[in-house]
C-alpha cells in the first residue's frame, strides 16, 4: 500500500500481527541478567553523596601481564567476566561517578587495546576492555583505603592462548556452544531498561512517537572536538521530545533520557511494546581517519541491501553496539515465515521511505544535507517489523563546520522545529480521519 490512507490499515492489522509477532517481541531480554557480584541499590534513584566517585584510571605492564588500577573513594563490590569474538573483558560494578581525566581509555597497553565506562542502568556501571588478544582474569580484588592511598579496584590480565581462553569462558558464554542456545537470552547480559516507560492509556489515542538517542553510558558513539555523540544527540532528542510534546497531538517516548546504555533490541522491543506509530534514532556520524571528509545530514531507512558503501561502513559500526557496551547477545530467533509478517514488512517499510522523503524535504529548508541525503542499509535498530524506523545522522562531528552546528542550540532549535514538522506531515491525515470520525 502507498500513501497515508494505508497508515489506518496498518494499525487496524496491528493486532492481528501481535501474536504472530510475538517471538519476535521478546528479543532476548528476558534472561536471568546478571548484576555486579554485589548489589548496589535496586533503584535507579540514588542519592549523589552516596555514588562512589572513580578519580583515576591507569594500565601497566606488557603483553603478557598488564594490570588495571581505578582509584575510588569508597570501596566497592564488582564482577568481572570475560567474552569472546572480540575479545574483551568486562567489569560490573554499582553505579559510579566517572570523574576520570580527559582522553581516559582512549589508548591502551599491554593486552588492552583501549577502555571505556559508562552507566549501563540505574544503579549500575561498567568498564569495557577491548583485548589485543586472548588473556584470562589472572586476578582481580579491591584495596581498602590504606596509608593514605584511596581504594582500588585493581584487575590483572594474564596471556592465555585460544584454547584455554574459551575454556575459562562461563559456559554460555564459550563460541563454539552459541548455536545451541541460540532461544536463550546471555546470562552475562546485565542490563535491562530499569525504567522502560509504561504503555500507553488506553484511553489516550494519540500516536505514539519514539525518539531513540543513540549510544550511552558505556558506548560513547563518535568522538572530536571534545564532544562525544552520545551527549550531542541526547541533548537533540530531549529537545525534539519538547517540541512534539508541546503541540500535544503525540505521546512521545524516550528510549533513554540520561547517560545509560541501552542493548539494541531493547531500543526496538520498547517502540514494539508502545505500539508505536513512529521511531526515530539520533545520531551523529564521523569518517575515520584518512577515509577524507564529509559533512551534512543524511537519513537512512531499513534495507537488506546497503545503499553504497558508506552506508554499509556505518550500519556495521552501529550494530556493534551491543559489543561495544560489553554485551554478548545471542542471535535473534527466526521468525515464523507468515504472509501477514511479509504484508507487515512492506508496509512498514513503505511508511519509513514515506517519512524519510518527507523528513528530507523539512530538513533541507533549515539543515546543510549530505550529498546523498536518502541511503538505506540493515541497521538493527530498524528492525521491527511493523513500526516505520528511521535514522538520522544529524552531521558529522568529523566535520568542523557540522561539529559547531551540532553544539549550537539555535542550529538545533532549527532542525528540531523541520524534523517535527515532517511529523505533522506524516500524521495528517491520520489525524484528520480521527477526528472527522468523533
Amino acid at each position: 500500500m502507498e500513501g497515508t490512507d494505508s497508515l489506518a490499515s496498518c494499525a487496524n492489522h496491528r493486532v492481528l500481527l501481535g501474536s504472530v509477532l510475538l517471538c519476535a517481541a521478546a528479543l532476548l531480554c528476558s534472561g536471568t541478567g546478571t548484576a555486579s557480584a554485589a548489589e548496589g541499590p535496586s533503584s535507579g534513584s540514588i542519592a549523589s553523596s552516596n555514588v562512589p566517585v572513580a578519580s583515576d584510571a591507569r594500565l601497566a605492564g606488557d603483553g603478557k601481564r598488564t594490570r588495571f588500577v581505578l582509584d575510588l573513594d569508597k570501596s566497592i563490590q564488582f564482577r568481572a567476566f570475560a567474552l569472546a569474538d572480540p575479545y574483551r573483558v568486562v567489569v560490573d560494578i554499582p553505579q559510579v561517578s566517572f570523574q576520570l581525566p580527559p582522553e581516559t581509555g582512549i589508548t591502551g597497553r599491554g593486552l588492552v587495546k583501549a577502555f571505556r565506562y559508562g552507566m549501563v542502568m540505574p544503579g549500575g556501571s561498567r568498564i569495557v576492555f577491548d583485548l589485543t588478544g586472548p588473556a584470562k582474569i589472572a586476578k582481580s580484588y579491591v584495596l581498602d583505603a590504606a596509608n593514605g592511598q584511596p581504594p582500588r579496584l585493581v584487575l590483572e590480565l594474564e596471556q592465555v592462548d585460544r584454547t584455554s581462553f574459551v575454556q575459562s569462558l562461563a559456559v554460555e558464554s564459550r563460541p563454539e556452544l552459541r548455536p545451541a542456545i541460540a532461544d536463550a537470552a546471555d546470562p552475562t547480559v546485565a542490563v535491562k531498561t530499569a525504567a522502560e516507560p509504561k504503555p500507553a492509556d488506553a484511553a489516550d489515542l494519540r500516536p505514539v512517537v519514539v525518539i531513540d538517542p543513540g549510544h550511552g553510558g558505556v558506548d560513547n558513539g563518535t568522538q572530536a572536538g571534545g564532544e562525544n555523540e552520545k551527549d550531542l544527540v541526547l541533548g537533540f532528542g530531549l529537545a525534539l521530545r519538547d517540541r512534539i510534546e508541546k503541540g500535544g497531538k503525540y505521546r512521545v517516548v524516550m528510549t533513554r533520557e540520561d547517560d545509560t546504555f541501552i542493548p539494541l533490541a531493547d531500543r526496538v522491543r520498547i517502540a514494539r511494546n508502545q505500539s508505536a506509530a513512529l521511531f526515530v534514532s539520533i545520531h551523529a556520524d564521523a569518517l575515520p581517519r584518512g577515509e577524507g571528509d564529509a559533512q551534512g545530514a543524511t537519513i537512512y531507512t531499513l534495507a537488506d541491501r546497503a545503499s553504497d558503501s558508506e552506508a554499509e561502513r556505518l550500519a556495521e559500526a552501529e550494530n556493534k553496539a551491543d559489543a561495544i557496551g560489553g554485551v554478548n547477545l545471542t542471535e535473534e530467533p527466526t521468525e515464523v515465515a507468515d504472509i501477514l509478517i511479509d504484508l507487515a514488512r512492506r508496509e512498514t517499510r513503505a511508511f519509513s521511505n514515506r517519512f524519510a522523503r518527507l523528513l528530507m524535504g523539512e530538513m533541507k529548508t533549515t539543515a546543510r544535507m549530505h550529498k546523498h541525503p536518502l541511503k538505506s542499509a540493515g541497521f538493527k535498530v530498524l528492525k521491527a517489523p511493523d513500526v516505520p524506523s528511521v535514522l538520522v545522522e544529524l552531521g558529522y562531528v568529523s566535520n568542523k563546520d557540522d561539529l559547531e552546528h551540532l553544539q549550537s542550540e539555535s542550529w538545533r532549535a532549527k532542525i528540531v522545529g523541520s524534523m517535527g514538522q515532517a511529523i505533522d506531515a506524516f500524521f495528517a491525515k491520520r489525524l484528520a480521519k480521527a477526528g472527522s470520525s468523533n
